[in-house]
């Protein structure tokens, strides 16, 4: 992906542990969708925000997810922090209007962003393709 397209921030983080990451909330906000339990839809939420707001070495995930890659074996793969860190921006917005329209009953909408989430983390997980860095160039091409 060309560096025009993606926020750049020159900090590094380990792509696989993003991966692993993707593949936990994925199942989480499936295992969501069959229950209807809103103690997971707000886990993933203060989760993000913990990401977010706070440091991601606080995150419950974020340790999981490290553990898993250690168990794995897997070797770290160096990216930019940018657009993982806007793409968890957007997760962590999807994640509240799930939780909205849950609670507004507005199942279309409801049905419509869960979907689109699970898509994203789907492209991350599966082909290391982050929508984040798309949104961002739509955004700067359209708005900025």
């Amino acid at each position: 992906m060309s560096q025009k397209s993606c926020p750049v921030s020159f900090i590094k983080i380990d792509a696989n542990i993003v991966r692993i990451n993707a593949f936990y909330i994925l199942l989480l906000v499936s295992l969501y969708l069959m229950t209807f339990n809103k103690f997971i839809i707000l886990f993933l939420i203060a989760d993000f925000s913990i990401r977010l707001f706070v440091s991601k070495s606080y995150s419950p995930l974020y340790f999981i997810s490290s553990r898993t890659k250690e168990l794995l074996h897997v070797k770290s793969k160096l990216e930019d922090n940018a657009p993982k860190t806007l793409a968890t921006y957007f997760g962590f917005l999807f994640l509240v209007l799930i939780l909205l329209f849950d609670l507004l009953h507005a199942e279309t909408l409801f049905y419509i962003t869960s979907a689109i989430l699970l898509v994203c983390l789907f492209l991350e997980l599966a082909f290391d393709y982050c929508m984040g860095c798309k949104i961002y160039y739509l955004y700067k091409r359209f708005v900025v």
